[in-house]
C-alpha cells in the first residue's frame, strides 16, 4: 500500500521547536494525507565545537543518541518530556513519527558505547566512523533503536546503509522488530544492484529509489534524457516497485524551483505525476515542496541543514497552516495541484491497483512523442484511469491507443486527451 513521507526539518518549521508542530501544523498534514512525519534533526547533535559543519551543526553529526536536541525545547532541562508529547500530539493526529537512524557515524565528541575510528568518510569532516568489528557498536545501536521505539517513535530512516554490513543491520532489525513488531525501516541505498538484499534479506520495508527513477525523472526534466528510460527503471525493478519509496526532494538533492534544477515547480508536474502515479510506490515528500521553495537563502539549492536559516516559502505556509492566512497567489497553484496529485493517490485504484505501461503501443500514434512523452493505465476491478505525462516545453495532443487486454476496464479504446507542456492529463475511463 502506498506511503505518504513528510520530510520537516524540525528547527526551520516556525518557531523551531517541538512545539511548533501543534494541532495547527499537524491538521494541515492531515489535509495532504500524509502517513508518517519525518522530523529531521531530533537526536542530539553536535553544536558550538571547532569541528562543527556550520551553526548550529549538522543532525546527522550525533553526540548523543539518547538526549534531544536542547534548542529545540521550549523549556531545555525539560526537553525528553516535551518530545515526547510531541510523540503523542502526532499519534493523536492519526500520524506516524519517523526519526533519522545513522549506524554509519557519529560526532567526534560521541558519548556512549559505539566503537569509532580516528577517520571520517568523505567530506564529512564532523563525523567519525564506527567500528562494526567491535560488537559493542552493534549492541549499542541496538539499544538506540529500542530507546526510540520506547519512546513511540514508528520508524527510521537509516542513513547510508550501504556503509554498513548488512549482517549487522539484518540482526538489529529483527531484533527490534521482535519487540516492536510495526517498527517500519527506510533505507537510504543508491546501488541498484543491492535493492533487493536490502528488502528481501537486511529486512528494509522501504528503499529509496534515488538511482533509478529519481535520477531517471531529473535527467528526463534537466537533460533530455528520453522517457524511454522511465520504462527501463520500472521494468527493471520490477516486482520490488511497491517496496520502493520515490520522491523529487529532500535535504540532500536541490530545490525543484531552484535554478539548479528546474527554476519553476511548474516544470516539474510531469515528473511529480510520474512520481507519485506510475506504480504503487510510496511517495515522500521535503517540507515547502508543495509550494514551490526555492532554497533562495542556501546553498546551490538545498535548504541548510547546517545552519539556522528562515526560507520564505516555507514561513508562508506556516504562517498559512496556523492563522488560516492566505497564500501568496504563486505558491496557491502550486499547492492545489500538489492536494489533487496527493488526493488521487489515496485511490485505491492507485494506491494498489495494476500498473500497465502504454509506451509500446503508442509509439506511432497521433501526437505522441516516444521520447518526451510517458503515457500509462492505472487499473483495478472498480476504478481505471489513463495518465498522459508531457515533459516537453509545448502543449500535446496525443491519441492513445488502449490495447486489447485493457479493453474490459476502458470502453472507449481510443482516448484523445490535450496535455499542457511539462504537465500531466489524468482522465477516468
Amino acid at each position: 500500500m502506498k506511503i505518504i513521507i513528510y520530510q520537516v526539518i524540525t528547527r526551520l518549521w516556525g518557531p523551531g521547536r517541538f512545539s511548533s508542530w501543534n494541532k495547527s501544523s499537524l491538521s494541515y498534514l492531515r489535509t495532504l494525507g500524509v502517513d508518517y512525519v519525518w522530523y529531521t534533526g531530533v537526536p542530539r547533535h553536535a553544536s558550538g565545537k571547532d569541528f562543527v559543519k556550520g551553526n548550529p551543526g549538522s543532525p546527522y553529526s550525533i553526540s548523543d543518541w539518547m538526549d534531544v536536541n536542547p534548542y529545540l525545547a521550549d523549556k531545555p532541562e525539560r526537553r525528553m518530556e516535551e518530545f515526547e508529547a510531541l510523540v503523542s500530539r502526532t499519534h493523536e493526529a492519526g500520524l506516524k513519527v519517523m526519526l533519522d537512524f545513522i549506524p554509519n557515524h557519529t560526532a567526534p565528541d560521541y558519548v556512549g558505547g559505539i566503537c569509532s575510528y580516528d577517520w571520517h568518510d568523505g567530506d564529512w569532516t564532523d563525523t567519525r566512523k564506527n567500528d562494526w568489528t567491535d560488537g559493542r557498536t552493534e549492541q549499542e545501536l541496538l539499544n538506540v533503536l529500542r530507546f526510540w521505539a520506547s519512546k513511540g517513535v514508528d520508524g527510521f530512516r537509516c542513513d547510508m546503509v550501504e556503509l554498513v554490513p548488512q549482517e549487522a543491520l539484518a540482526r538489529m532489525i529483527a531484533a527490534v522488530k521482535e519487540e516492536y513488531p510495526s517498527l517500519f525501516f527506510v533505507a537510504e541505498a543508491y546501488n541498484m544492484d543491492n535493492y533487493r538484499t536490502y528488502v528481501e534479506k537486511v529486512g528494509f520495508d522501504l528503499l529509496y529509489d534515488k538511482s533509478g527513477l529519481y535520477d531517471t525523472l531529473r535527467a528526463i526534466d534537466c537533460r533530455n534524457l528520453s522517457t524511454k528510460n522511465i520504462t527501463s527503471n520500472w521494468l527493471r525493478l520490477s516486482d520490488l516497485q511497491p517496496r520502493m519509496l520515490n520522491f523529487l526532494e529532500n535535504h540532500d538533492e536541490q530545490r525543484i524551483a531552484s535554478p539548479w534544477y528546474d527554476g519553476s515547480p511548474q516544470k516539474a508536474y510531469a515528473a511529480l505525476t510520474v512520481a507519485m502515479l506510475f506504480n504503487t510506490a510510496s511517495f515522500m515528500l521535503y517540507f515547502g515542496q508543495e509550494v514551490g521553495e526555492n532554497a533562495a537563502e542556501g546553498h546551490e539549492g538545498r535548504t541548510s541543514i547546517f545552519e539556522w536559516s528562515k526560507p520564505e516559502a516555507i514561513g508562508q505556509l506556516y504562517n498559512h497552516a496556523h492563522s488560516r492566512r492566505k497564500l501568496p497567489s504563486p505558491y496557491v497553484e502550486v499547492l492545489a495541484k500538489y492536494r489533487s496529485l496527493l488526493k488521487l493517490s489515496r485511490e485505491t485504484v492507485f494506491a494498489a491497483g495494476k500498473t500497465w505501461d502504454l509506451c509500446y503501443c503508442n509509439m506511432l500514434s497521433p501526437g505522441f512523442d516516444p521520447d518526451r512523452h510517458f503515457v500509462f493505465a492505472r487499473y483495478d476491478d472498480s476504478k481505471a484511469y489513463v495518465v498522459a505525462c508531457n515533459f516537453s516545453d509545448y502543449p500535446a495532443r496525443i491519441s492513445v491507443n488502449i490495447p486489447v487486454e485493457l479493453h474490459p476496464y476502458f470502453p472507449q479504446h481510443t482516448i484523445n486527451l490535450s496535455v499542457p507542456a511539462w504537465d500531466s492529463a489524468i482522465v477516468k475511463a
